[in-house]
């Protein structure tokens, strides 16, 4: 065999012998995808381990910002009911060193007196949410939808539009009427609780029977504030019968003024008094422009400066005015789409239990939405544009109530200008004439004022005598407030107040509605007291016209 066919014979060897080295390779690939597919399994395992760590520690992060928010907020509020020691310490505002000293020296405030700092209103804040905005969103669209019904049905009985807002038009008749008188009563405010303040306050130092003078210039006080303003207003409305609008306006901003100048007359009292036992001869009297600020500025609250913002947003206030417009037109359309179909069924029907009762789960629907319609053009729209014009700061006319877990806690935050006054001049002045002992007493006093004034103001402005509110107040309003306290927590009893409150709504507008109409179509017999006390709406069968300004007048 030559060389070169051995050479040949090799070759052909190793060509025929197995691939050792590829299958073995191949195990070395299939081992490392299996790996790398574990690898990647274990990757993605991981991952979603992280996902899911993350969602947890977002929703842990969310509690936990709420339960900061809520501590947060019940210490600010603590410490701003409780920074007496701040206020008397330091002028907040000052406009020169010299100024907060003056100031300070002139101006001892009260024991635990009401601490004003710039903040904005709540559903401002609330309102840059765009899911709190959705909200407001949503009214707007069942307005629409409200506009609309009456608007449809108006052409389907009568084949034509009707604008003619019949209600809005008797309801705040006798407008001048109004205009005139309070401006009457404005300036009888303006300058006699004045003047009577500052010859009082400019002449007791140098008196020689100091407690004679007060006995005198404060009985003018309170003849001013019983006899003028507290009666004047009232007989305007009676001798003019002015209707249920206007009445509301006047005998609401009788109640306003009286408690302003109250507040104003209450919080200068004892900067006399201290300045009898100073040596200077300044005498503390606040100015009349002071005195005029105050009595437009959103608050019940007399202080010789406020929190004042830099600039007015005059866009804000236009939009505030627009917003209220709205709400009255809203009110129209609650009132012509659900409260008169409903009154006007009932009306053929003589009274008895089971007509009461679906009277009032009837008028649960229409009487919450007037509540949040007066809650919302009041309290947020009316006091912010006055605020914005006056640059009034501090703009916490309410809290969360809407929040509330118990009464005692909603009666607080519902309102705050109103609580505010009563807390500090019901309240308070109770517990130091009479001591802290007497708390349940000063409760007491706090509720039956403040029932006999919204008592006073539906009886003047409807006309007629019917304690439902009263008795509401007086009785389920106690009871609600000692049974859902405060220790009274968690959502159940948001559920419970939202119950009550809805439920209480429903009666004061079925009770008052029926009888507002019962006193109209089912005159008295005889003109006793008694024919006069007694509800005419519990004996009246009355029939009224189908048309709809029939229905209201």
């Amino acid at each position: 065999m030559t060389e070169e066919e051995g050479y040949i014979l090799r070759s052909r060897r190793l060509i025929s012998k197995p691939p050792v080295t590829s299958e073995k390779e191949d195990i070395v690939r299939e081992r490392a995808f299996k790996g790398a597919s574990n690898g990647l399994m274990d990757l993605e395992h991981v991952i979603n381990r992280k996902m899911e760590l993350k969602r947890k520690a977002e929703l842990l992060k969310s509690e936990l910002m709420k339960e900061v928010d809520i501590h947060f907020n019940e210490f600010v509020n603590n410490l701003i009911d409780e920074s007496t020691v701040l206020e008397s310490s330091s002028n907040i505002y000052p406009a020169s060193a010299e100024k907060d000293s003056h100031r300070s020296r002139l101006r001892p405030p009260p024991e635990h007196g009401k601490l004003f700092v710039s903040r904005r209103s709540l559903l401002d804040e609330l309102f840059e949410v765009n899911h709190i905005r959705t909200i407001y969103h949503m009214f707007i669209a069942l307005l629409i939808l409200f506009i609309l019904s009456t608007l449809v049905v108006d052409c389907i009985d009568q084949g034509r539009l009707v604008l003619e807002f019949d209600l809005l038009v008797y309801a705040f008749g006798k407008f001048p009427i109004v205009v005139c008188s309070w401006l009457c009563m404005f300036l009888s405010t303006l300058i006699i609780p004045y003047a009577i303040f500052c010859t009082w306050a400019r002449g007791y130092k140098a008196s020689s029977h100091r407690t004679t003078r007060s006995l005198i210039f404060g009985t003018l006080f309170v003849v001013f504030q019983l006899f003028i303003i507290g009666f004047g207003p009232a007989y305007i409305v009676v001798q003019y019968d002015l209707p249920p609008a206007s009445r509301f306006i006047l005998i609401l901003e009788q109640v306003r003024l009286i408690m302003k100048a109250h507040s104003f007359v209450r919080e200068n009292v004892p900067r006399i008094f201290s300045f009898t036992k100073e040596k200077t001869a300044a005498v503390p009297v606040p100015q009349l422009t002071q005195y005029l600020y105050f009595l437009f500025a959103p608050t019940l609250i007399y202080r010789d400066h406020y929190p004042r913002n830099p600039s007015i947003r005059w866009s804000y206030v236009a939009t505030k005015f627009a917003q209220v417009l709205g709400c009255l037109f809203y009110a129209y359309y609650v009132f012509v789409r659900l409260c008169i179909p409903l009154f006007r069924n009932i009306s053929q029907e003589p009274f008895s239990l089971r007509v009461l009762v679906l009277c009032i789960f009837n008028s649960i629907l229409p009487g919450v939405l007037v509540f949040f319609l007066a809650f919302f053009a009041f309290l947020h729209c009316w006091l912010n544009a006055f605020a914005e014009m006056l640059r009034f700061a501090d703009r916490m006319f309410y809290k969360d109530w809407w929040n509330s877990t118990s009464f005692a806690n909603y009666y607080r935050t519902w309102n705050v200008v109103v609580h505010d006054w009563l807390y500090y001049y019901a309240y308070r002045d109770f517990l130091s004439l009479f001591g802290r002992r007497f708390k349940a007493a000063a409760m007491l006093s706090v509720f039956t004022v403040s029932a006999v004034v919204h008592e006073y103001v539906l009886g003047i402005c409807f006309g007629f005598f019917y304690p439902v509110l009263f008795i509401l107040f007086m009785c389920f309003g106690m009871l609600f407030n000692f049974i859902l306290h405060d220790r009274r927590k968690g959502p159940i009893w948001n559920v419970i107040m939202w119950t009550s409150l809805f439920l209480g709504q429903g009666v004061l507008l079925c009770l008052y509605s029926q009888e507002w109409y019962a006193q109209r179509y089912c005159p008295a017999s005889s003109a006793t007291v008694l024919d006069y006390l007694k509800p005419r709406s519990w004996t009246c069968h009355f029939h009224m016209d189908e048309s709809r300004s029939d229905f209201f007048k």
